[in-house]
């Protein structure tokens, strides 16, 4: 009953929206002929039909009937284009406040005269502001539709880290750092293939993954086991946990089945040859010199996110080691316990944010709304002499699709 009731204030809601972007539509297209007209207005209002629809519709029909892709693209189109609708209104509600303030100054006379009449030279504020808003909010919807075109864009990303502690035999290993395979999302076997091809490609001495290997259920992996065995290197292919790998986000008919889908998961990492570390850590020895590599379970010290990591047991036994790096998914780790309580682990390697899948990184300025959220969400970031690198995923969830933020496959080399 709640759930239902919680739909039908969305429907509500969301159709108020509609109504209140539609009369900005309507002025700026009052100029144009009737067909032309009600083409537009005929698109617009199909997806607001369409997600109607959908709300009343998912009480009586098993979403899991249709493919997984198909899901996903209406999810992702419903949901861009309410947003889209949500920023134009923004501008609109700029425009009302302004009329607002007009009239409450005594200009209401004015203010019908220049909102409801064009010039051949001008036109008025109401009309310029529906356009930016409009212009915005279509734009970010084209721009969301576009990025359904990079969700397989694997870009590499080269990074040298210095670190004076480092043993010299280790120094110049190259070490891939990947994270949030999400394979659940993953439809395209093929692409996906060409990831795995780039990651070899780059020849790494070791590979680390940190976690979130699929989206719920460890199912996810069957079609794709055979692809991510070919990851390989000389000193090993090492791996951790994250939040979605527990199925915590999943109804279970018992603990029991829950558990077991763990466990089958745990086994996947096996198969493919990855040395899943839960919670311990594993001696890296070349040349007769060693470092320590420390993996621990999901640790998150934002929202509610699960902690099962246990670092104070992952880190006994490796304090006489020289050089450590820490294996832990979620970013917000490194300063609420590493950077606290672990001065002497060199490198953290994390994941878990996606840079959001959104946002925008050019020379000199970086942007995406879930730094709002992470202070440490992409990139390198340094605390006196500790390091931490924060992959942006190579996979995806929810949002089929990267804009600005691509799937990253990170080359490290030590020096």
């Amino acid at each position: 009953m709640k759930r239902l009731f919680g739909s039908w204030v969305f429907i509500v809601l969301m159709l108020a929206l509609d109504i209140y972007v539609f009369q900005s539509l309507k002025l700026v297209t009052a100029s144009l002929s009737v067909r032309p007209r009600l083409v537009i207005h005929g698109v617009y209002w199909s997806f607001t039909v369409i997600a109607v629809l959908l709300f009343l519709l998912l009480p009586y029909f098993s979403l899991e009937s249709l493919p997984r892709f198909v899901r996903t693209y209406i999810f992702a189109i419903v949901t861009g284009f309410f947003i889209a609708k949500l920023v134009a209104a923004l501008f609109f509600l700029v425009d009302d406040l302004r009329r607002f303030l007009q009239w409450g100054g005594g200009k209401a006379l004015n203010l019908v005269n220049s909102t409801n009449s064009i010039s051949e030279n001008s036109i008025t504020r109401s009309v310029f502001l529906s356009w930016l808003g409009i212009g915005v909010g279509g734009g970010l919807f084209g721009t969301l539709l576009y990025g359904f075109s990079n969700k397989y864009r694997y870009k590499v990303e080269k990074v040298k880290l210095k670190f004076d502690k480092l043993p010299a035999p280790f120094k110049g290993i190259k070490v891939v750092h990947i994270s949030d395979i999400h394979a659940g999302s993953l439809e395209n076997k093929e692409a996906v293939k060409k990831g795995v091809e780039l990651i070899m490609a780059q020849k790494p001495d070791l590979v680390l993954f940190t976690g979130d290997l699929v989206n719920n259920v460890a199912t996810e992996m069957d079609e794709l086991k055979s692809v991510f065995s070919g990851i390989q290197a000389p000193m090993g292919v090492f791996s951790v946990l994250g939040n979605h790998d527990y199925g915590d986000y999943v109804r279970w008919n018992s603990e029991q089945e829950k558990l077991q889908n763990l466990n089958n998961l745990k086994g996947v990492h096996q198969e493919m040859g990855w040395r899943l570390l839960l919670n311990e850590h594993q001696i890296l020895e070349k040349d007769g010199h060693q470092i320590a590599l420390i993996g621990i379970e999901n640790w998150g010290a934002k929202g509610n996110f699960s902690r099962y990591g246990d670092l104070g047991k992952a880190y006994a036994g490796t304090e006489n080691h020289p050089f450590k790096i820490l294996l832990s998914h979620d970013p917000s780790h490194w300063e609420a316990e590493v950077c606290k309580h672990y001065g002497d682990i060199d490198l953290m390697l994390s994941g878990h944010t996606h840079g959001m899948q959104f946002g925008v990184e050019i020379p000199g300025f970086r942007w995406s709304p879930v730094q709002y959220m992470y202070r440490q969400w992409a990139g390198v970031y340094s605390n006196t002499e500790q390091k931490l690198y924060v992959n942006r995923g190579f996979g995806f969830l929810g949002y089929p699709g990267r804009v600005g933020i691509l799937p990253e496959i990170t080359l490290i080399e030590l020096t």
